[in-house]
């Protein structure tokens, strides 16, 4: 049995002891076995958590969603310490820097007006600290690995900073409809609809990005909306003493006319 001191009260360099003390001989099979790629969807998952306990206002779910991101961040530092290529204090030093380095107003000479100066400076500096030395490598440093909708807008947005936007929201609805109409042609043609399909998605996010709407959670909202109504489809369906396989589809869409006007858009909410 492995000798750890029993407390009444833990903290950060217990939490990072009792990782090594799982990963490593007479500690956990499982955890012995896993690497970085083997938990890359738990940390996915535990950041999206997070995001919950956030959404909900759930501070006693925050503080143990945080704990899950925090041993995720800690599981990884120790599989690289076990490599020989950085530690979990390594990790600390590299962010405290950068975040020094990212604030001169705070830490060096240099004085802002307010938060849009700090802003204009962050992302100068962040160019400077990556060698970012054109607009293209701005936008190609912006992570694959995030949401597809939040990529692009992050991509037009650091777009939009090099000149490259739509004087306002009338060429982004325009660009809309153009890009709707080359879907059409692309099934009609069967000829690379998917692209296109793309495309008409590219070219809402950049609506969404005028009206300051985050994209995600506006098709989040889109999406709870549609269960909402799909339920009470369902219900005129049971009423009717059928199966909704068997309604034909003009009649279904009498029932989601009804379900409609039974939600309002006002009414519905963000789960």
């Amino acid at each position: 049995m492995i000798a750890f001191e029993w407390k009444e009260r833990y903290n950060l360099d217990d939490f990072r002891r009792v990782i090594d003390i799982l990963r490593h001989p007479g500690g956990c099979p499982w955890d012995q076995a896993q690497d970085h790629h083997s938990i890359r969807r738990n940390f996915i998952e535990e950041v999206y958590e997070v995001c919950e306990a956030i959404d909900t206002e759930n501070p006693d779910l925050l503080r143990e969603e945080l704990g899950d991101v925090l041993m995720q961040v800690l599981f990884h530092a120790s599989i690289e310490a076990d490599a020989g290529r950085f530690t979990i204090d390594d990790v600390a030093d590299a962010a405290v820097k950068k975040l020094i380095f990212r604030h001169p107003h705070v830490f060096g000479q240099r004085a802002v007006s307010g938060v849009g100066q700090v802003l204009e400076n962050w992302d100068e500096l962040k160019r400077e600290e990556k060698g970012q030395a054109t607009y293209t490598d701005t936008l190609d440093a912006v992570a694959r690995s995030l949401p597809a909708l939040w990529r692009a807008e992050k991509v037009q947005k650091k777009a939009a900073k090099a000149g490259f936007d739509w004087p306002d929201i009338g060429g982004a609805l325009d660009k809309v409809d153009e890009e709707s109409r080359e879907l059409r042609e692309a099934v009609a043609r069967q000829s690379n609809p998917s692209e296109e399909l793309g495309d008409l998605l590219f070219a809402a996010v950049n609506a969404a990005r005028f009206l300051d709407a985050d994209p995600e959670e506006a098709l989040h909202r889109a999406t709870e909306k549609f269960i909402a109504r799909f339920r009470l489809v369902e219900e005129q369906a049971v009423r009717s003493g059928r199966d909704m396989r068997q309604i034909p589809a003009d009649e279904l869409e009498a029932y989601w006319r009804a379900a409609k006007e039974m939600q309002p858009e006002k009414e519905t909410q963000p789960s």
